[in-house]
């Protein structure tokens, strides 16, 4: 256990918290926290600890991580039919990557939890009036004007209810037969006969179905088999909002360790990495999972510095280091960082964020990401760590199932002037269902060269 640390160390004086709300009403922020601290666990301690586990593969070269989902998820988009098609997604590109790569997927979502969202700047301005900043559906609400932006602790309260809702449906589709491995694929085959690259990555679909094929002539029986007719998934989220993280922090009544039950996984953003952080002070000391967003601004003696903090007993699975540079700048920063890690000998994930670093103003005005930058990040995270002889671990993106118009290019080729079609998001721009799979056939790709390249270094 973490020494010198409770739930609530991180209000000490001597930590700065940042990006973390006032709230007016400090009654009512107190009655959310303990009506919150009342409430049954969103995740369990052994749902945690089986992540780890598998994350400690991937640590060691011998799986791959998948993350993805909303840049922030919203009260007024919470359907059944959204988290499905999302969920729905990130099997797809699972199976390809799976299959690519001959190694286990580890499936995680930006769901259940990520709702809060750092912001630049504390206010916005529109005309005379200049009001808060929307920081997300769990803080305060995104129409602007003085009094929806006030900051609510009741939100905190609605917050946990559709992640206890999303959670539930999460968990009945992974177990409960629609995340079956030969449904999954007839799913892909259905969407790559509308989309138009389906041509190219024909081949690999071709031999995923051919696998299926070989095993049912086996005698597998592919849909019942558990390993084929169920999938480990979990959740995940930005631990920004801290009352309510600290709300929802259980002790795990076998082991006395502490866990936060809010989400499966928790990570640490750019802008709260800081080794005087609250947030970092109280990510110490439970036993989840962390993922560490790296970015231009972090020197490798920080990082190094940040690991010893986080993961003392260098523990494999505990930490994820996203890396989020933008595609000009992955090839040069990144480096330091992995022979800083490499040569210290910390365990950890390494995993590619391509979409934090490429956000572009449009001509029309809308905050986009071209997905030719995004495809470009994540090649120049493969070349790193191939020319370091280290293992490209994962991916973490922003993307959703529905058909949005929100990310520039691709092979269904949205446009500047297509944006305004179907721009949806409540905060940054997503890949939509197709551009999703479309990177996952990219990543499967150079997958199967690294698979390639291990193989003929063993021979």
């Amino acid at each position: 256990m973490a020494h010198n640390w409770t739930p609530e160390s991180w209000r000490g004086d001597r930590f700065t918290a940042k990006h973390i709300p006032h709230y007016e009403d400090q009654a009512a922020l107190a009655g959310a926290e303990q009506t919150l601290a009342g409430y049954p666990p969103l995740v369990f301690a052994g749902e945690a600890r089986a992540l780890k586990a598998e994350l400690g593969r991937a640590a060691a070269g011998e799986a791959f991580l998948l993350q993805g989902g909303d840049c922030a998820e919203s009260f007024a988009e919470f359907s059944p039919n959204n988290i499905r098609d999302t969920f729905r997604v990130i099997l797809q590109m699972a199976a390809v990557l799976t299959f690519a790569s001959k190694m286990p997927v580890v499936k995680v979502g930006r769901m259940a939890g990520q709702f809060a969202k750092p912001r630049s700047a504390p206010t916005e301005t529109q005309g005379d009036i200049t009001a808060p900043s929307y920081f997300g559906d769990i803080i305060n609400g995104i129409e602007f004007g003085v009094e929806s932006r006030a900051n609510d602790p009741e939100r905190m309260i609605r917050a946990y209810s559709q992640s206890a809702a999303t959670l539930n449906l999460l968990r009945a589709f992974a177990g409960g037969g629609y995340a079956n491995l030969r449904q999954v694929h007839r799913w892909t085959l259905d969407f790559m006969g509308r989309s138009p690259w389906a041509e190219q990555y024909q081949s690999i679909a071709d031999r995923i179905g051919e696998a299926l094929d070989f095993m049912e002539a086996c005698g597998i029986d592919t849909e019942n088999e558990p390993a084929l007719k169920a999938a480990s998934f979990y959740t995940s989220h930005e631990a920004l909002l801290l009352p309510y993280e600290q709300a929802l922090t259980r002790q795990d009544s076998l082991t006395g360790e502490w866990f936060d039950c809010s989400a499966h996984m928790l990570w640490i953003g750019d802008r709260t990495r800081f080794i005087d952080s609250a947030h970092v002070e109280f990510l110490r000391g439970v036993n989840n999972p962390i993922g560490v967003k790296c970015g231009p601004s972090l020197a490798p003696d920080d990082l190094l510095a940040m690991l010893d903090t986080l993961n003392p007993g260098r523990e494999a699975g505990r930490i994820t280091l996203i890396s989020r540079y933008g595609h000009e700048k992955v090839e040069a920063g990144l480096p330091p960082l992995v022979r800083a890690v490499a040569r210290e000998g910390h365990p950890v994930v390494w995993s590619c964020d391509p979409m934090h670093g490429n956000v572009v103003k449009s001509d029309s005005g809308y905050k986009t990401r071209p997905f030719e930058r995004i495809l470009s990040e994540v090649k120049g995270f493969f070349a790193v760590h191939r020319a370091e002889g280290t293992h490209a671990g994962g991916i973490h993106v922003e993307m959703t199932g529905q058909d949005v118009t929100e990310c520039t290019g691709g092979a269904v080729a949205i446009t500047d002037e297509g944006l305004a079609d179907r721009y949806h998001t409540h905060c940054d721009p997503r890949l939509n269902a197709a551009q999703s799979l479309e990177l996952a056939f990219t990543l499967a790709e150079m997958l199967n060269l690294e698979l390639t390249e291990r193989q003929r270094d063993a021979a």
